[in-house]
């Protein structure tokens, strides 16, 4: 059996996937679920007609808030690597 997720997370994903812009497939990355998960949710919110795509829904805009801190760290320790990578001033100075 796969891991069951609490209604208020799909209902803020489905929320999510449809007021932010971003493909479903890198929500559904970002969130850590499959792509097909996600799509089955926002599938089953609007046949119960259960999804309100308000953009400044508080629980959304945190999902996304969370999800460009983890990127943001990600690009600063990628730019820290490259600054103190030796193999890389060689290259340039040659």
């Amino acid at each position: 059996m796969g891991r069951v997720y609490k209604a208020e997370f799909r209902h803020e994903a489905v929320r999510l996937a449809l007021s932010s812009g971003l493909s479903r497939e890198r929500i559904a990355q970002d969130l850590g679920i499959g792509s097909s998960t996600l799509k089955k949710w926002i599938r089953d919110a609007q046949q119960h007609d259960t999804v309100v795509a308000d953009a400044t829904d508080h629980a959304a805009l945190l999902l996304e808030n969370e999800r460009l801190r983890r990127e943001n760290l990600l690009l600063r320790e990628e730019r820290e690597l490259l600054k103190n990578d030796p193999g890389r001033l060689s290259a340039c100075a040659a």
